[in-house]
């Protein structure tokens, strides 16, 4: 999914849309980063793209999130 849409936030610290389910979510995986999403916790930044700095993923999340101790770069997977 793309971060931001338009220059607006997408990743909100609650839903504004109506829900179809609740705790259904773990992962949210962006251009930019990958959060885990932990009951309790809340997002937990996991990876980052190249580029990106954890200020610049601040100013691109409206919602708060810990950053992981094994914060590591964003992973690509090979597509056969």
């Amino acid at each position: 999914m793309e971060h931001t849409a338009r220059g607006a936030h997408k990743i909100l610290p609650e839903c504004t849309l109506p829900l179809t389910g609740t705790q259904v979510v773990d992962k949210i995986i962006t251009e930019k980063c990958v959060f885990n999403v932990v009951k309790d916790v809340g997002l937990v930044l996991e990876e980052m793209a190249d580029g990106e700095t954890i200020d610049s993923i601040k100013k691109a999340t409206l919602a708060s999130f810990e950053v992981s101790p094994d914060l590591k770069p964003l992973q690509q997977i090979k597509i056969q």
